[in-house]
């Protein structure tokens, strides 16, 4: 999955969460959400917020930091 991908998800979560926020239904991937699956939308937002700062990490897993 690319950034542009990974930040469209977030965007529609977003979107989501607000139209939750405002008394409505919306719906992500065929998925109705309501004012009951608010808490599931803001954890799928979390999610792919963490894969979005995961685009930004180096690979391999390992940083090392050099003191003086």
């Amino acid at each position: 999955m690319t950034k542009d991908e990974v930040q469209q998800m977030i965007d529609a979560y977003l979107e989501a969460e607000l139209d939750v926020l405002a008394g409505k239904s919306s719906a992500i991937n065929g998925k109705t959400m309501t004012m009951e699956n608010l808490q599931e939308i803001r954890a799928g937002r979390l999610e792919w917020q963490r894969r979005l700062a995961a685009f930004g990490r180096p690979r391999g897993g390992a940083s090392y930091a050099t003191f003086k």
